[in-house]
């Protein structure tokens, strides 16, 4: 367990570098405008939105399940693990939500520029927010067609991140369950791939850097549990001898 907590703490640890240095950094969030590289933003945040997101959870499940090369029992086994990790990191968000009630940036700088009070804002149903985002934006050339659309879909609460909780959760899955392997390559993009995540829900005028925050450290309480019964229901994280050699030879030919 303790072996397991130190890794997924190390993966946390480099997720976390961004959202800190923006939240101690002091910087605000205003609407960016037509650039290319916020088109690209919204594209990696589209890949944890459904249904993206869907698929791309099946598919590194499938990854895992690979790399990892369990019998079949054990993969089923490991297959709800990691479906059960992300299931119930998202229905904490929706709790935490629902509770602590904060405003998205946008719906914030709605309140500034626009005069929609978000107390009032989020009174309303959420296909009422959506319809009032449209209306009080469809005047604003200065802001994408696609990023209003965006907006007009994500009306919920700000804190915590589920796409952050989502993304993180997988890139320290990785960590903790890849590293025996070796697989650091896999490791690498997952963890690239989330920050990019975290990075495009600040961009995109949706978190604040605390809300990310506060979801990869939920997800690293809940990985690091997830990695936990793994390797007590599925059996052991390091490769059996056969697979270790495959790793020295692989490890020789980066060289």
């Amino acid at each position: 367990m303790l072996d397991i907590a130190k890794r997924t703490a190390c993966g946390a640890v480099a997720l976390l570098i961004i959202p800190l240095l923006v939240w101690f950094s002091g910087w605000q969030w205003h609407p960016t405008g037509h650039g290319n590289w916020l088109k690209l933003m919204y594209w990696v945040t589209e890949t944890v939105t459904r249904p993206w997101g869907i698929i791309t959870h099946v598919l590194l499940c499938a990854w895992f399940l690979w790399c990892l090369r369990f019998r079949l029992r054990a993969a089923i086994l490991l297959f709800a693990i990691l479906g059960a990790a992300i299931v119930v990191g998202q229905t904490a968000k929706s709790f935490i939500k629902e509770r602590v009630q904060e405003p998205r940036p946008f719906v914030m700088w709605l309140e500034k520029t626009h005069q929609v009070p978000s107390s009032e804002f989020y009174t309303l149903d959420r296909k009422a927010r959506g319809h009032v985002v449209h209306e009080q934006l469809k005047d604003e050339t200065d802001i994408p067609g696609w990023l209003r659309k965006h907006w007009q879909k994500e009306t919920g609460f700000a804190f915590p991140s589920g796409h952050t909780m989502f993304a993180a959760s997988w890139a320290l899955l990785g960590v903790g369950l890849l590293w025996p392997r070796r697989r650091t390559v896999t490791i690498v993009v997952l963890l690239v791939w989330a920050t990019a995540v975290m990075s495009s829900r600040m961009l995109l005028g949706m978190h604040w850097p605390r809300d990310l925050v506060v979801a990869t450290l939920i997800s690293w309480l809940l990985v690091t549990l997830a990695c936990w019964i793994a390797q007590r229901v599925c059996g052991p994280l390091t490769p059996p001898v056969q697979e270790q050699q495959e790793i020295a030879e692989r490890e020789q030919e980066t060289r």
